[in-house]
């Protein structure tokens, strides 16, 4: 019985020691919670993107204007024949639009960092505008995604409407090969964070013929988008070296930065022979290693002054969300 009594106490008083006490903290799950939210999950693959990017058009499609607007970055620009719309301007515009039918094609996956990712795609549509059925339309788009608060956010869109382009005309005698400059290069092509100098330097480097200057801007990776098709690095530069870019006038220029090793530049550009009516185009500027690289050019959105001047909406390839 002696025996029994101490081994119980020896019990209890080892119960007691291994007890914790009874002021230790409770474990914070939801400290522990906010940890894990608070780290950054990888970039968006090709899939998640453009799953993100159908979920906007079917928020469209489905009138849930709340969705979609939720979808979009604060300062969310996009490109359209009738002009460049902020985020009010395009929740606004959607209501106008009333797809009935979309079919995707051609994508292209760009990332442009951890937190930032761009698509490009086809897209087929047949539906209604203003409540009046519109012709079947066919559109290049571009779309740019990025990271805010751990949220992907919509922050650049445009589109322009698929069409063949007229062939250049015959080089003159004596111009160097596509993709390849003229012995004389004396323009120095260097870039920095002021996206509209950059891209006023490119077609500085156009007009001077200067093609491996203009090489040297262009990211490995680089997407050229317009109404003919998809231009990887090589194909835009063999593109402008085919292009007299002498008569091209700039105007309209808006710089955007969504964050600070990225920038994003709209512009106008009219020419006697390709726009004379003028062009709608956009660039993404990344830092990549200290040296500003463009990574997307969009181009061959046509401008329709009449839609830019009336209340009415565009074609409904401009109309799109």
């Amino acid at each position: 019985m002696k025996k029994f009594l101490v081994l119980v106490s020896v019990l209890v008083v080892g119960a007691g020691c291994a007890a914790p006490p009874t002021n230790q903290p409770a474990l914070d799950t939801n400290r522990n919670a906010n940890l894990a939210a608070a780290t950054p999950s990888p970039v968006l693959s090709e899939a998640e993107v453009t799953a993100k990017e159908k979920a906007i058009w079917e928020a469209i499609k489905q009138k849930d204007y709340a969705a979609f607007a939720d979808m979009l970055a604060e300062d969310q620009i996009e490109v359209l024949s009738d002009g460049v719309h902020d985020k009010a301007a395009s929740v606004a515009g959607v209501k106008d639009f009333e797809p009935s039918e979309v079919n995707f094609s051609d994508w292209k996956y760009l990332p442009i960092d951890k937190d930032g990712v761009i698509i490009a795609y086809t897209v087929a549509m047949k539906g209604k505008l203003k409540g009046k059925e519109f012709p079947p339309a066919t559109v290049r788009a571009s779309s740019a995604w990025i990271r805010r608060n751990n949220k992907w956010l919509a922050v650049f869109h445009q589109e322009c409407e698929v069409k063949k382009m007229p062939p250049p005309p015959p080089a003159p005698k004596g111009s160097p090969k596509p993709g390849e400059s003229p012995a004389a290069t004396p323009l120095t092509a260097t870039t920095g964070p002021d996206p509209i100098a950059n891209e006023q330097l490119v077609w500085d480097l156009f007009k001077s013929k200067n093609y491996d200057a203009f090489a040297a801007l262009l990211a490995p990776e680089f997407l050229e988008i317009e109404a003919d098709g998809y231009y990887d690095k090589a194909g835009s530069i063999k593109g402008v070296s085919m292009f007299d870019a002498s008569k091209s006038v700039l105007s309209d220029f808006k710089a955007t930065k969504f964050g600070s090793n990225v920038s994003l530049v709209t512009y106008m550009v009219k020419d006697p022979v390709i726009a004379p009516k003028g062009e709608r185009a956009s660039s993404f500027w990344v830092n990549r290693d200290g040296k500003w690289m463009a990574l997307l050019h969009h181009g061959g959105t046509a401008v329709d002054p009449a839609a830019a001047t009336s209340t009415a909406k565009p074609s409904p390839s401009a109309a799109t969300k």
